[in-house]
């Protein structure tokens, strides 16, 4: 995608390859009876079908879970219920969207997955990377990932905030270019509109000035736990990350394509792409904890933008696990790029000099052919030297 500051607001989604669509649960779940909204979710679903028609990936990260499982169980829904009763309305809600998601899918002959995060998955590395792996072969078989807070497990009050947080940091993890905050207001405003007449509609976003951010206020909603705190919190993640993101309106059917015609929302512009802001975050924010050392082909495969194979590593320094930044060196000590491997120390020693159609056999298993994979490598275009 064209760096976005250059475009148009309103192309950003006719650019985009991979987008994050975030439902509220004011939006998807009935208040009075506690069920989903169907006519609603189909039509969603309408655009769904018509974003991936031309040829984008679309990810779903649904709030609702709560919200829906609470009315099937005997809890007092006149207070707040606490922690243990949440969770549990969370285990009774999650099968029951699921279920949701799956049929209204399942008319276009779409698979719906369920996946289901932690904080912790969004920060620690080795998770982090298990989850992005398996949300990016979802998306090559053409399943569409529906995405929430994994609240049965949670030792904390829901901590992403009405899941705005979580579908930043799912954007961030798989490198997406537009997250959409489907929610019960339009943008952002300078103040609160329904209690200051004069608040002006802010309809792009290019930084995260104190102006901007002191322009955040508390929940509005029955269901939700957000409000435009969250979604600025949301908006500092996928900016850092390179993504495009948009408050933007839910109610009424079809919001992706009045969205797509031009509708009104506020739109937070990067400067710079998904796939430039991880390469940043992988060259300048993580430390090496290892050293790997290629030979003179794999060396040259590298230069020209290729991914590392087992079968071109000669030797293997340091003690990491899996999804952990190393260093890549050249047969004479010289630094050729950094980059998360695919294997722990351990396993990358048994692999080293074999071809990738081997690792089954070495490893029991079969993980992917690539030692590190491009996308997840920086190449270093200096002359420095590792010290001896």
């Amino acid at each position: 995608m064209d760096t976005l500051t250059s475009v148009c607001a309103s192309d950003i989604l006719e650019r985009a390859r991979r987008v994050v669509l975030k439902i509220g649960s004011a939006l998807l779940v009935e208040a009075s009876s506690g069920m989903p909204r169907r006519p609603w979710l189909e039509a969603l679903v309408d655009d769904i079908v018509d974003l991936r028609r031309g040829g984008r990936e679309v990810l779903i990260v649904s709030s609702g879970a709560v919200a829906v499982g609470r009315r099937s169980l005997p809890l007092d829904l006149t207070g707040r219920p606490r922690l243990q009763e949440k969770q549990a309305a969370a285990a009774v809600g999650q099968v029951r969207l699921a279920h949701a998601y799956q049929e209204v899918l399942g008319r276009h002959g779409i698979t719906a997955a369920q996946v289901l995060l932690t904080l912790d998955d969004s920060e620690n590395r080795r998770r982090y990377l298990n989850a992005r792996n398996t949300i990016d072969t979802l998306l090559r078989l053409g399943a569409v990932p529906v995405i929430n807070e994994n609240d049965t497990v949670a030792t904390q009050e829901i901590r992403f905030g009405d899941n705005d947080r979580l579908a930043a940091r799912v954007a961030q993890m798989t490198s997406a270019d537009a997250l959409i905050l489907f929610s019960d207001i339009d943008g952002l405003y300078t103040a609160d509109p329904n209690k200051d007449p004069g608040a002006r509609f802010i309809p792009t976003v290019e930084a995260l000035t104190p102006e901007i951010l002191a322009m955040g206020g508390g929940a509005v909603t029955a269901h939700g736990t957000g409000g435009m705190v969250t979604k600025l919190a949301a908006a500092a993640i996928c900016m850092e990350a390179g993504c495009a993101m948009a408050i933007a309106p839910g109610k009424g059917t079809n919001p992706v394509k009045r969205l797509r015609e031009g509708g009104r929302c506020t739109w937070f512009l990067p400067s710079h792409e998904p796939h430039a802001a991880r390469k940043s975050w992988i060259s300048g924010s993580l430390r090496a904890e290892g050293v790997v050392t290629v030979d003179e082909g794999a060396a040259r495969a590298l230069a020209q933008g290729g991914s590392l194979l087992p079968a071109g590593v000669r030797a293997i320094e340091g003690d990491f696990q899996r999804g952990a930044a190393v260093r890549v060196v050249g047969p004479d000590g010289r630094r050729l790029a950094k980059g998360l491997v695919s294997y722990p120390a351990e396993e990358a020693r048994l692999l080293m000099g074999h071809k990738s159609g081997e690792i089954e056999a070495l490893l029991g298993y079969r993980g992917r052919d690539e030692l590190i994979h491009r996308d997840d490598m920086v190449v270093d275009t200096t002359e420095e030297r590792t010290a001896s």
